[in-house]
């Protein structure tokens, strides 16, 4: 499934094959959380940006449309025209993140909705049979999303549980292979937890390794801890992580985040920083971000990064969408949006050819610091 074609230090440039189509890594996900990116984005946009794998969230399209609907509609790809990789994220970090009261039991978790208030149970088995349902390429496995500080001994037997619930979704995937399923070939990613505990992360790591899961991902991070609590963990952790599978490091991140987690060997991103900072005309470029609101561009006459190839940089000016955004026209948010979404997919082509010619110390050293300046 997973193929590591060159390495460059701790840097991997792979390809991971799946029944929807090969994803060259490092990959950046673009989110789609309940089946559409926020900001008018259409799926044939997404093509046209240079999108790889669309991320889409259980939790969301369980409370509506409703997986079950998805599922008579023909599955996620069909539902929402998209023919390449979906990733689902299991629900879990919104359980814990948006439900207000919740319970938390060896057999799952039970909570009130966010949109109405009517009760919930979700647990492993529950993740996996809406993840079947909505039929997307990579299911992510159930975990509690720890809150960062927590207390060790609640971060540790958060793990255990979190472990346990794993070997559950494990076992549950077998319902793919039921008649009815629409996608047999769905995979499962394994999620590390373990807050900043260094011994924590490390055991967790080693004992989900040993379910040969087709990826594993780094959860928990980008919570509140420092880029360099974070990096460290990274530090601790990929060295555990099995070679020959793709790592997902989830909810990161910036461009600069981004580098330094490719650096030390992460695969997979996902974050909603690109599209929602978009939506509020905080935009990314090669040489640092920039705020489109500013006075400073009521005149400008230039595209919004004169080396980008996205539709918005091709045909409209800085002036124009500051126009757009100052007058709460859709069609700035819109243009912002595909700006920043093919500034992050090129950002990974660009790191993708820099570890291919063995050149990536140079791209970090180059690209750090100028893409985190405000311009």
């Amino acid at each position: 499934m997973f193929k590591i074609l060159h390495t460059d230090g701790n840097a991997r440039r792979g390809e991971f094959h799946t029944v929807h189509g090969v994803v060259q890594t490092p990959v950046f996900q673009n989110v789609g959380t309940i089946a559409a990116i926020k900001g008018a984005v259409s799926t044939m946009d997404l093509k046209e940006i240079g999108c790889q794998v669309e991320l889409s969230n259980t939790y969301h399209l369980h409370l509506r449309p409703g997986d079950k609907v998805i599922k008579q509609l023909g599955g996620l790809h069909k539902f929402m025209n998209w023919d390449r990789p979906i990733l689902t994220d299991s629900g879990g970090f919104q359980v814990f993140s948006l439900a207000g009261l919740r319970k938390i039991t060896e057999e799952g978790v039970s909570f009130n909705s966010h949109i109405d208030g009517h009760k919930i149970f979700m647990g492993p088995e529950e993740s996996m049979q809406i993840q079947s349902n909505l039929a997307s390429t990579i299911a992510m496995a159930f975990d509690e999303c720890i809150e960062n500080p927590a207390p060790y001994k609640y971060v540790k037997d958060s793990c255990d549980r979190t472990y346990r619930w794993l070997v559950r979704c494990k076992k549950e995937m077998e319902l793919n292979s039921l008649d009815d399923t629409i996608n047999k070939n769905q995979m499962l990613f394994g999620i590390n937890q373990g807050g900043t505990f260094d011994d924590i992360r490390i055991e967790h790591m080693q004992r989900i390794a040993e379910l040969d899961l087709p990826g594993y991902a780094i959860g928990g991070l980008a919570v509140g801890e420092s880029h360099e609590e974070m990096y460290h963990i990274l530090d601790v952790v990929l060295p555990h992580a099995p070679v020959n599978k793709p790592r997902y490091l989830m909810g990161v991140g910036t461009p600069s985040n981004i580098i330094e987690s490719v650096a030390r060997g992460v695969d997979f991103f996902d974050c909603v920083i690109a599209s929602r900072n978009a939506r509020h005309a905080f935009i990314f470029t090669r040489n640092g971000t920039m705020n489109l609101m500013n006075q400073k561009y009521e005149l400008d006459t230039r595209p919004i990064d004169e080396e980008c190839g996205c539709p918005a940089c091709q045909h409209y000016t800085r002036a124009y969408i500051r126009h757009l955004f100052k007058a709460k026209e859709m069609l700035g948010m819109r243009l912002a949006v595909l700006h920043n979404l093919y500034f992050y997919n090129e950002l990974m082509e660009r790191i993708r050819k820099a570890i291919e010619e063995d050149r990536f110390e140079e791209f970090r050293r180059e690209n750090v610091e100028k893409l985190a300046q405000r311009l």
